[in-house]
Order: structure tokens, then sequence, then C-alpha cells
């Protein structure tokens, strides 16, 4: 089973479109969903910002890749539903939301070892950046 990670807490998939790769849409025009992995390169990126929605894999919690793609897609003008997908902890949730991701998807397995209230904590990610404590 799937799990939706927002701000709000835990939520179940209500996408129902399909998933395609990178490949599968022209330059600016794309209708479908697109899945891309954390390598993909940033060139290709600039072709999708009219897609409605965009997956970023994090095929491990260590790599980092695709909080720099994401924010890249959020300065080219991506507007659409941005969603990190696999294993992203908890703690990386703050870091997801301020590079751009509007949701994250985790498995059952990590809804169970990391529950619902520990992505809570993080879901106030505006107030507790180091510039905020900063300003105090």
């Amino acid at each position: 089973m799937i799990t939706i990670v927002t701000d709000t807490g835990f939520a179940p998939d209500d996408w129902t479109g399909h998933f395609v790769g990178p490949d599968a849409c022209a330059a600016n025009d794309c209708d479908y969903a697109v899945d891309l992995a954390s390598d993909t390169a940033p060139d290709v990126l600039a072709g999708l910002v009219n897609a409605p929605m965009i997956r970023i894999d994090f095929p491990t919690y260590a790599d980092g890749r695709g909080f720099t793609l994401a924010a890249i897609l959020r300065r080219a003008g991506f507007n659409g539903r941005l969603r990190a997908k696999g294993h992203l902890l908890a703690d990386q949730y703050a870091m997801a939301r301020r590079s751009g991701f509007d949701e994250v998807e985790i498995d059952a397995a990590l809804a169970a070892r990391q529950p619902e209230e520990q992505w809570l904590r993080r879901a106030d990610w505006q107030a507790h950046d180091y510039q905020a404590r900063l300003r105090g």
C-alpha cells in the first residue's frame, strides 16, 4: 500500500493517471505524470515543466540528488504536483518541502517504522530552517 505524506499527515494516493518516463514527453508538451530517476540529467528537465505531475525517485535515504532536481524544476517554472518517492525519512521531510516537493510517497513498511506523528513534527517546515532561527 502506498501512503502519501503532506503537511496534514498521511493520506491515500489520489493520483489516478499513469506515469511515463521523460522520453515519452515531447518538448514542453506532456499530458502525463512523469517518473524521474535520481540520476536524471538536469538538461532533461526543461522539457517537463508543463507536465501535471512529476515523481522523483529516492533509491536510498542517502541519495539527495532528488532534492536538487526538485529545486531545478521549480526554478524552471514547473507549477505542477511534485512528489518524492521512495526511501526518504521523516527527518528529511522539511528538506523535501523546502526543495519544492508537495508530497512524499512512502510504502507501508516505512509508514509503520516512522508513523504519521514523526512526519507531522516536521510539517512546520517553513518555521524551523536555520534562517528563521537566526532572525529569531
